[in-house]
């Protein structure tokens, strides 16, 4: 056992036993009706988030899982804190967004407690990738119970982090049952320290209620990781001696033995045992400590009970980043200049100019590096910028999709490449639970700058796995911008604006777009999200064309002109935030409105401007709002049953023939 001073004796006594008041408390709260919703407690497991934390400094990141409170307690968030988030009030952790499951404080380094089980393990794998690439000895530690270990974010995220040696600490929370299933009927493998072999890394299991063998395992492993020897995985087999959560009916499932049995071997029994027989204390002064700590918790009981609730007038906040003033020149004006690029490579010049200019830019993506991407998205920045800002992956669409959220939580900016967008749907749940809610649910604390991009749309027989648009997901969910260019100088100008965004934006590249040249500006050159462009004017009627589909509506209007109909084309630029002022202005002047989107009709974005347009402009219309979507179907590979999936220009003018009969 290490050789510890009194007073760091001390601090881990006054830890583990300030996370059981606590507890207590909100036990009694809970019963007496003053709390909402589920409280997940830590009593019997204080010695783990102790013996972790005291090696930590403010700096060091913690991410948890939904029984956080004694890991947020003992990285130091404050007992007010926490018991008045947990009652839901404004002076709690989180601003009363989060409740017991979300605690947030990353001023000390707690970075968030998750309700899902897993993604803490990717989320701290990507806190030490910014502590690697910002070239600090921070390290990133994640707590999770057993259940986790048997989730594919434990096998991504560990892989991950030992694939390219991350300075992380795994701290796996064993205590026998997830919610209500044994360890034991839920893997082949109880072991869970043992698994670290299989990924070469060190894997070492301690007992998780003897605060002193849990402080010289953690102390070893975070030695190493600031070192920069790599992660650890450390098994703290351990047990909540209450429900899974309060309220719960904790019988069926493990015996009022098997409980009894743990609390004799309670973690503050076992602790303060120690500390009289070796002489470090007497019961006097231990009884001191208990009378102080009472006080504490009692006070900040008090005080929660005592603050406010948060004003609804503020639910909105921090939905997205709140940006004061443009941080670099913009312009909208027609791109003048014989300089033409391909679309791909005036967003690959986006790329590398911030890059260069900003060094916390990373890429994460399957054969971005040397090779520079399927679709030439990074060709050449390899030999600028080295491996640990050109990442090449493992096929781990959720473990680097959600390392790069805890990467952009920590302080980095990261650009997640996925090739093809179809691939995303493996790390949707993460992204919709984490990326786009982490800086919503910490008040505006954690920002959340990173770029996910990827091709889309059917073309070129790439079947039914690689032809997938999928933007009208992200437009509904709150946190995400979506961009959606339509020509090289807009890729370059919005990849360039999402690059300094703080939100979360989705970037995607029609595959029938990326070898199409125009004029691009160089040099810096920006296009604000949210400002739509008329791409042709027209008195007839509008069509709004959505990426690759505003180049065929462009051509159909050049059809149409020869025919005496003359149609204003728009191009929304981006679907969140969506320009609905340039759209109902048209539609002022011309009267009908067609919207032709290559993905399918319902619940689409043709959906939302007609209904957006027939709120605030029905008086304008002369004729109900058409739309022109790709077939409700799949995509094909032959090319006989690709022609008639989406939209062309023969099928817009006859569209548009359509509409102005009525």
């Amino acid at each position: 056992m290490p050789e510890l001073s009194r007073d760091q004796l001390l601090s881990l006594y006054r830890t583990i036993l300030t996370i059981r008041r606590t507890e207590e408390l909100l036990v009694k709260f809970y019963a007496k009706g003053r709390l909402y919703g589920g409280v997940h407690t830590y009593i019997g497991e204080e010695a783990v988030a102790s013996g972790v934390c005291a090696h930590l400094r403010d700096d060091d990141t913690v991410f948890s899982t939904h029984r956080g409170h004694g890991h947020a307690l003992a990285k130091g968030v404050t007992p007010a804190e926490l018991i008045a988030e947990v009652m839901g009030r404004t002076t709690g952790c989180s601003g009363g967004r989060g409740g017991s499951m979300h605690l947030f404080k990353p001023e000390v380094g707690f970075m968030g407690s998750s309700g899902i089980v897993g993604p803490c393990i990717t989320l701290a794998a990507g806190g030490g990738y910014s502590a690697m690439l910002l070239k600090t000895d921070r390290v990133s530690v994640a707590f999770f119970g057993d259940g986790a270990s048997n989730n594919g974010a434990f096998h991504e995220g560990i892989n991950l982090a030992t694939a390219w040696k991350l300075p992380a600490i795994f701290v796996c929370e064993n205590n026998l049952y997830a919610t209500e299933v044994p360890l034991s009927k839920a893997t082949g493998n109880t072991d869970i320290a043992s698994r670290a072999a299989g990924y070469g890394l060190p894997g070492i299991a301690v007992d998780g209620n003897n605060v002193l063998a849990v402080y010289q395992a953690a102390g070893e492993a975070i030695k190493r990781a600031r070192a920069g020897d790599g992660p650890t995985l450390l098994e703290c087999r351990t047990y909540r001696t209450r429900a899974h959560a309060e309220g719960m009916r904790d019988a069926g499932y493990r015996t009022p033995e098997e409980v009894a049995a743990w609390k004799e071997r309670d973690p503050i029994i076992l602790f303060r045992d120690h500390l009289l027989a070796d002489g470090h204390m007497t019961d006097a002064e231990l009884a001191i400590i208990d009378a102080e700590i009472e006080a504490l918790v009692e006070e900040a009981g008090k005080f929660a009970e005592s603050s406010p609730l948060p004003d609804p007038a503020f639910v909105g906040e921090h939905v997205y980043h709140k940006v004061t003033e443009p941080t670099f020149p913009s312009s909208d004006s027609p791109i003048t200049g014989s300089r033409d690029l391909t679309f791909v490579d005036a967003a690959r010049e986006a790329l590398a100019e911030e890059m260069s200019r900003d060094a916390t830019i990373f890429v994460v993506g399957e054969g971005i590096g040397q090779r520079g991407g399927n679709f030439n998205t990074t060709i050449g920045l390899f030999d600028l910028y080295g491996e640990e800002r050109l990442r090449d992956s493992p096929i781990s669409e959720r473990g680097f999709t959600n390392l790069c959220t805890g990467a952009a939580a920590t302080g980095t900016r990261p650009v997640v490449d996925f090739m093809f967008i179809d691939f995303l749907a493996d790390a949707f749940g993460d992204m919709f639970n984490q990326m786009c809610k982490l800086q919503w649910m910490s008040n505006g604390r954690i920002r959340m700058p990173i770029v996910v991009r990827g091709c889309v749309g059917a073309a070129q027989s790439n079947a039914a796995h690689h032809s997938g648009n999928y933007y009208p997901f992200f437009m509904h969910i709150p946190g995400f911008r979506v961009v959606m260019p339509s020509t090289p100088a807009d890729a370059k100008g919005l990849l360039k604006t999402a690059l300094r965004s703080n939100d979360p934006v989705l970037f995607l590249e029609h595959k029938n777009l990326l070898a199409i040249k125009g004029p691009v500006p160089e040099g810096e050159f920006a296009i604000p999200f949210g400002q739509a462009v008329i791409r042709r004017t027209g008195t007839d009627l509008t069509i709004v064309g959505i990426g690759f589909t505003v180049n065929q509506a462009l051509a159909a209007a050049e059809q149409l002109a020869q025919e005496g109909v003359f149609a204003e084309v728009i191009d929304p630029r981006t679907l969140a935030p969506l320009d609905i002022d340039t759209i109902l202005a048209s539609v002022h002047k011309t009267g009908r409105l067609l919207v032709v989107d290559e993905d399918f009709a319902p619940c689409g974005v043709g959906a939302e401007i007609a209904s957006q347009v027939m709120e605030h402009g029905f008086d304008d219309l002369d004729a109900p709002v058409h739309r022109l979507n790709g077939f409700f179907a799949p995509a094909p590979y032959s090319p006989s049953l690709y022609e008639p999936m989406v939209p062309s220009v023969t099928r817009i003018v006859q569209a548009v023939r359509d509409l102005l009969a009525e």
